[in-house]
């Protein structure tokens, strides 16, 4: 495949998801851009702001299996993974699997299932395989986790420990619609005469992973890969994080910047594809430090700092490069 075939379909997708979720194209398009990389997204957000009708949506589009897990303070890592039950009939175990063979899974409300369940997630996360009973099993390509979680609801709820937020690819919230789409929303509503819109399916689960691989073919040079380098770097250096971002959030924004890329019908990044994924690529992967906590500074706020910091290498070498 192509990179002008991977921005037709990616287009496809979006435009087609966009018939249920009004005038949220950008975060659409990180989420579709963080699939693209193979990776996992944390959509955190206040309640009724459509994350689970996105994951139920990119689902539908890209003709992936599905599945929905509603986490609860009582879930246990077996209602995640499958157990062994006896058959009678053969006298022997057969292993069930459970809601995580899937490819596309809804992790709803992940923070409020104790963090011995949320574990049972962070070897398919990583692997893409999951253990039990001694036996590995393999999950099928493509697996993908969107998690949604509440940041207002604290009470009852488990704090997800920082090495399972590295294991998400992106952190994004969707937020409020403005007025001119929220009124686009209720006259679709009434148009339809119900409550649930169909999509199409424009991709399949094959379709999907020849466009991942396709990245492949997008050049990265010598000047953005020190930029980025020199992104997660800042962020260590930081005097109000107590731990910046690890290597991995460097390969995290090489993949996302090169699926930005190859959306915009580009087969080169240039700096600004970075800056645009450097926030939901980087700021869930810094601890900051306890006593400013009390200041209500945000990782968001440390990322946004090392963007103006770090200077920004000329679009220009990055054109000359590809060429």
């Amino acid at each position: 495949m192509d990179l002008q075939e991977v921005r037709d379909r990616g287009t496809a997708v979006l435009d087609e998801i966009e018939r249920a979720i009004v005038g949220k194209r950008e975060a659409l398009e990180l989420i579709l851009v963080a699939m693209l990389c193979d990776g996992h997204v944390l959509l955190e957000d206040y309640p009724g702001l459509a994350k689970t009708l996105a994951a139920r949506s990119f689902a539908q589009s890209t003709s992936l299996r599905f599945s929905r897990i509603q986490f609860t303070p009582d879930l246990m890592p077996s209602d995640v993974t499958g157990s062994s039950v006896f058959d009678q009939r053969n006298a022997e175990f057969q292993f069930l699997p459970g809601p995580i063979f899937t490819n596309l899974l809804l992790a709803d409300e992940i923070n409020r299932a104790p963090p011995k369940t949320q574990a049972a997630l962070l070897e398919a996360m990583q692997e893409q395989q999951v253990t039990t009973e001694g036996q590995t099993r393999m999950l099928e390509a493509p697996f993908i986790v969107l998690a949604t979680q509440n940041p207002i609801e604290y009470e009852g709820t488990y704090p997800l420990p920082e090495a399972q937020l590295d294991r998400f690819l992106i952190r994004i919230g969707i937020g409020y619609p403005s007025r001119e789409h929220e009124l686009e929303l209720l006259a679709r509503r009434l148009k339809r005469g119900e409550d649930e819109v169909e999509l199409h399916s424009v991709v399949d689960a094959p379709t999907l992973i020849a466009m991942q691989q396709a990245l492949e073919q997008v050049h990265v040079s010598d000047s953005i890969s020190g930029y980025i380098v020199d992104l997660v770097t800042a962020t260590r250096d930081s005097k109000r994080l107590a731990v910046g971002a690890s290597p991995r959030g460097s390969l995290a924004l090489l993949k996302l910047s090169r699926a930005k890329a190859a959306l915009a019908g580009r087969d080169f990044v240039v700096p600004e594809d970075v800056k645009t994924v450097a926030i939901p690529a980087l700021a869930h992967r810094l601890t900051l430090r306890p006593e400013l906590w009390v200041q209500r500074i945000r990782g968001e706020d440390v990322v946004a700092e090392a963007l103006a910091s770090v200077p920004t290498p000329p679009a220009e070498d990055s054109l000359r490069a590809a060429g």
